[in-house]
């Protein structure tokens, strides 16, 4: 390629920033050299630049950042090198080439442990690592994260294609459209007789960030009936209706009782059917419990950074109403493709989906990046080595 150093914006500890260079690596057996095109900005960057240094807590092996890292797990790219025979299949079975272009699985499992073998979800893994989250920059080849020029994809990873019509600023939103797997899932959870998420269901999206979004569109891809968005953000609270969400709700402008009579009001006193919980911050889970009706499932994927405890009444909160709650973890392989696909499809009847980008940045101004993908004026921040 005839470059010899990859520039990197590199985390060296809580709110601290280099662009840093690195040996341009030659991949080995199994491996694969991406070149970025765009990598987004998530809400674990976020608390990880904040300094919220652990993950997985309440596991069997709970993780703290290695800094230095090179954060970035929404990668976008094309394929520079392939290591070993040249050889490389995508998850779905498609053979790669030099340019093709790619979406890198977030996680690597180790395939041997209890939960690997005994099909659980992936992040359930013993000695997963995740790139731009716990594979230290110090360790050649150090490429393990999409905020640098190149991405080091190490064995037993897996790429996706992307499909040739699907630009790359809804590319880099695969991985978080794919935690929407989420609502899926909900589907297999049948405690009482009628499914946790259903055709015409009342659904509450509780932040609409990037995750909530993507949530609030799988439900509307799913069937959803009316689907209530609640935020602090005006911003994000307009693109959410642009986007097919029915009522938007300021929540500096409304109490959390006026919440709940909007949500009874609109289902006939019952509450929501379903809440999913994405505004990343513990405080807001009572709520989502008070908002769901008898029997209604919350949907918990916005706290996985360990950012505290919080106070609920488990009579009041879950016996009495005999309510569901699924966490979710992280996304699963499978819906990767399918996540794309989907995003494809729905940009035809939602245009302002090409909109969900609201800013760039290159790896001088990654602070910059951050700083704005943390304020209320911004969607999808994402992050161009090449800008």
């Amino acid at each position: 390629m005839g470059r010899r150093t990859v520039r990197a914006a590199t985390l060296v500890a809580p709110g601290r920033y280099e662009v840093r260079e690195y040996p341009m690596p030659d991949p080995g057996p199994g491996s694969v050299l991406v070149k970025i095109e765009l990598s987004g900005i998530c809400g674990t960057d976020k608390h990880t630049y904040l300094g919220y240094t652990t993950q997985y807590g309440g596991t069997g092996s709970p993780r703290t950042i290695p800094f230095p890292i090179i954060q970035g797990h929404e990668n976008v790219g094309t394929v520079a090198a392939i290591g070993g025979d040249g050889r490389y299949v995508d998850f779905e079975g498609t053979p790669l080439q030099i340019g093709d272009r790619v979406v890198v699985g977030a996680n690597v499992v180790c395939g041997r442990c209890y939960y690997c073998t005994h099909d659980f979800p992936y992040y359930l893994c013993e000695r997963m690592v995740d790139y731009g989250n716990n594979m230290s920059a110090a360790r050649p080849p150090h490429l393990f994260g999409g905020w640098a020029e190149y991405l080091y994809v190490v064995p037993g990873s897996f790429l996706v294609r992307v499909p040739d019509e699907l630009p790359p600023d809804l590319a880099v939103l695969t991985e978080v459209m794919a935690v929407t797997v989420g609502l899926d899932r909900a589907k297999q959870m049948s405690a009482v007789p009628s499914e946790p998420f259903l055709w015409d269901d009342t659904l509450v999206v509780l932040g609409v960030g990037p995750l909530g979004m993507c949530f609030a569109m799988k439900a509307r891809m799913l069937g959803a009936g009316t689907i209530v968005a609640v935020d602090l953000s005006e911003y994000r609270l307009a693109m959410a209706r642009r986007l097919g969400v029915d009522h938007a709700l300021n929540a500096t402008q409304t109490t959390a009782a006026d919440r709940l009579a909007f949500v009874r009001d609109l289902t006939h006193g019952r509450g929501a059917d379903a809440v999913v919980e994405c505004a990343g911050v513990p405080q807001v889970v009572p709520e989502a419990l008070d908002l769901l009706r008898p029997g209604g499932l919350l949907v918990e994927a916005g706290n996985f950074s360990d950012l505290g405890d919080v106070a609920i009444n488990p009579h009041r909160h879950l016996c009495s109403k005999s309510v569901r709650i699924l966490g979710v973890g992280g996304e699963e392989p499978a819906s990767y493709g399918p996540s794309m696909r989907q995003m494809l499809r729905y940009m035809r009847q939602y245009p302002a989906l090409r909109e969900f980008v609201s800013h760039r940045y290159g790896l001088d101004e990654v602070r910059a990046a951050v700083e704005r993908s943390i304020a209320p004026d911004s969607m999808k921040v994402v992050i161009d080595p090449w800008r």
